[in-house]
């Protein structure tokens, strides 16, 4: 999120959910902690230096038709160096700034479960 309550979203570009919109995010490593590998993915995908603020919830990701099952932390962050840009073009084809009130149609489900424990949270 930035100063302006805006949600920061790229457009995959890759299966699952080819096409849809979501919160920046990946894989742990092996012995690498929640928290790092978001700083560690967002920096990858974004370019951008990231303080985790807190966890906002856990999302069982399912695609059944993709038969694929993922346990998705989503953290609230705030950038504290740079400017976010497409790092992997061959992951991502566009990334932009949304109010909360104006997003995508097409948003992943980890996106939706994160935006809904937000909204939750904020009242």
């Amino acid at each position: 999120m930035n100063e302006k309550g805006q949600l920061l979203l790229q457009q995959r570009n890759k299966e699952p959910e080819k096409g849809y919109w979501s919160i920046p995010g990946g894989k742990l490593e092996w012995m690498e902690t929640f928290e790092d590998a978001v700083k560690r993915e967002v920096k990858e995908e974004c370019g951008v230096d990231i303080k985790v603020e807190k966890l906002l919830g856990i999302c069982d990701h399912i695609v059944k038709n993709e038969n694929q099952h993922w346990v998705s932390p989503s953290f609230l962050c705030r950038i504290i160096e740079g400017e976010p840009k497409i790092m992997e073009p061959t992951k991502h084809t566009d990334m932009r700034w949304f109010d909360l009130n104006i997003l995508p149609e097409n948003l992943t489900i980890t996106t939706q479960d994160a935006i809904a424990h937000y909204k939750n949270e904020e009242g």
